[in-house]
């Protein structure tokens, strides 16, 4: 919603109130028939919401801007520096390696304990601007859709009835490989009567006589 600005009782906008000011008004003035006056004023606030949009594009420009210069100065123009970062940072601005390697710096300095809490908020800022930019929608997400990606139905209309969901065919796991029984030796294994075969007795030397 318009927050008040200044000390002249301005309202402030934000793009997307911008966006809705804006066909609001090309609504009134293509749909109805309006008097003169009526128009002259609806075409007034058109071009006023059209040239505080350029001025405040002009203005962050020449704040971005205005960052860089002070970065270039420093250590000397910390204290600019450090100013107009912050309010870079409120209105948009991207900081870059050169915003934190400088901001780094500075906090590694020796300063008071308020000073140096500044510095580092500064620097966890710049360092994580992925914390300050709102998350792109993804397709399919719940932006667009339910929990489940289908599209919400509107309250109160019947729901259509479902197909209840035939169970997937459990495919037949594929068999393992069975371990291969012992093989057969291309050789019969050789006894031990045959590896050791018994050693024949020598006849006493009176029968080895009496045979001769």
């Amino acid at each position: 919603m318009p927050t008040p600005h200044g000390s002249r009782g301005g309202m402030a906008f934000s793009a997307e109130e911008l966006r809705v000011l804006r066909r609001a008004l090309a609504t009134t003035l293509q749909s109805a028939a309006l008097p003169a006056q009526e128009i002259r004023e609806c075409l007034m606030l058109t071009l006023a919401v059209d040239d505080a949009t350029h001025e405040a594009a002009r203005l962050r420009r020449f704040l971005f801007a205005d960052v860089a210069r002070y970065r270039a100065a420093l250590p000397g123009a910390a204290a600019g520096y450090l100013a107009r970062l912050g309010s870079a940072l409120d209105a948009g601005y991207t900081p870059t390696d050169e915003d934190v390697t400088a901001l780094r710096r500075l906090c590694a300095g020796r300063t008071g304990a308020q000073e140096a809490a500044r510095r580092m908020d500064l620097l966890v800022r710049a360092a994580l601007p992925a914390a300050r930019t709102p998350l792109a929608a993804l397709p399919g997400g719940l932006g667009a859709s339910g929990a489940g990606g289908e599209e919400d139905a509107e309250p109160g209309a019947p729901e259509e009835p479902r197909e209840p969901r035939r169970p997937e065919r459990d495919e037949p796991a594929p068999e393992r490989d069975r371990p291969a029984g012992p093989q057969r030796p291309s050789r019969p294994i050789p006894t031990p009567g045959e590896v050791f075969p018994p050693r024949r007795r020598t006849p006493p030397p009176e029968q080895a006589l009496l045979s001769a």
